[in-house]
Order: structure tokens, then sequence, then C-alpha cells
């Protein structure tokens, strides 16, 4: 079985204890590294070269967003998921921008936390569903738009999800930045109703949005 090595990012103690905790009782996960705020973070994802980083946003010293920038910044660089009390319109664009690959709310169930995780590890972007529902009230809502009206752009990006692409891919494929994947990958999941890619692809094919790949 492949272990996922995590490291944790959060100003109080007793969240992180809480979490290692959470981890340490499935086998599938070990939690190399702590760390209290985004500058302790950049040195111990240097050192302990983990899978995945769950992130705060609101640190002392540095702050998760611009963090989460630097990490990805790093050789071999983990993937980010952002873990946090703040659901802001603002947080949640920004994190993406800076290259989180996630972004759940601690109050998510613990099955849940370790799904988005694996997903996170395996190239997911796993998306709260709160969040989803706070972006999706952020552009109009169902009775403006509609949840299956998505941007030439949008569906151009899970045609090609559909194929498999990689968010790097994508954004050599359509000439963008990977960070503009993200974005539009978060707008894509809110107007669908999903929290990852994978559901965003399934129901794009259930609603006749795209085709299936070669046909």
């Amino acid at each position: 079985m492949t272990v996922i090595r995590i490291v944790i990012v959060d100003d109080h103690p007793v969240v992180r204890a809480g979490l290692r905790g959470m981890f340490e009782t499935d086998p599938g996960f070990a939690i190399v590294a702590e760390a209290a705020d985004g500058e302790e973070a950049i040195a111990v994802v240097a050192a302990g070269r983990p899978d995945v980083v769950l992130m705060d946003l609101q640190m002392p010293v540095l702050d998760g967003v611009v963090a989460i920038g630097l990490i990805r910044e790093l050789p071999d660089a983990p993937r980010v998921l952002v873990l946090t009390t703040y659901d802001s319109d603002s947080q949640i664009l920004r994190a993406i921008e800076a290259g989180a690959a996630g972004y759940l709310l601690k109050d998510a169930p613990r099955e849940t936390l370790f799904a988005a995780v694996r997903s996170t590890a395996a190239g997911g972007s796993p998306l709260d569903p709160a969040v989803a529902a706070r972006l999706l009230g952020r552009m109009g809502g169902r009775a403006k738009d509609g949840p299956e009206h998505l941007t030439g752009r949008e569906l151009d990006v899970v045609r090609l999800a559909a194929r498999g692409a990689s968010n790097k891919e994508i954004a050599t494929d359509l000439r963008i930045s990977e960070a503009t994947v993200k974005t539009h990958l978060v707008h894509i999941f809110a107007k669908l109703g999903v929290a990852d890619r994978t559901s965003a692809v399934t129901t794009a094919l259930d609603r006749g949005l795209i085709d299936l790949p070669g046909r």
C-alpha cells in the first residue's frame, strides 16, 4: 500500500494534534512534519518532501496564501490542500490562484477529509460542497444561469479533463496558466454542484454538456 506523506500547517497546537491523531488511525497516511506558520511550513516541506500539505490560511509571520505560492515553487513541490474555517469568496480564489489543489473546511467529516487528501495526492482538485455552493451563489445562482451554464473555455477545460489531461497539460493546450485552469475548475465545480474533477467530468457527460473522448 502506498502511504501518503503529509505535512500539517496550522497555528493552533490543538488543531495540529487533533489532525495528527486522526490521520494516525489510518496506515495509509504518515504525518512527516508540522508547522505553526507559513514561513516554518516552507522549511519543513523542503526538508520532509511530503506528498500533500494541509494548509491553514490565517497564520502569523506568513499567511497560508503566500506560503502556498512559495511552496509550489519548490523542486518536486507537493500538492497543497487548504483546510480552514474561512470560506469567503476572496480567500477561496486567492488560495486556488496561488496554487492550492483543493479547498476544504475544518468541519468536514473525517472520511471526507481522508478522501480529499487521497484525491489531492492522486492529482485531483477536491472542493468542499459548502465552498462550491458559495461560489455558485457568487456567480448568480441557479435561478440566474442554471448549474449547466458553462462558458466555452470552461467546456474546453472539462473536455480535456475527460481525456485525462493534467492541469499542466490543460494549461499548455489552451495556452493559459495553471492558476487559470484551477480557477476555471473551481467555477465548473460550483456550477455543476460537484466537489472534484472526476465528478465534474461525469456530471458533464451525464448532462450532455460534453461528449465522450473520441466521439
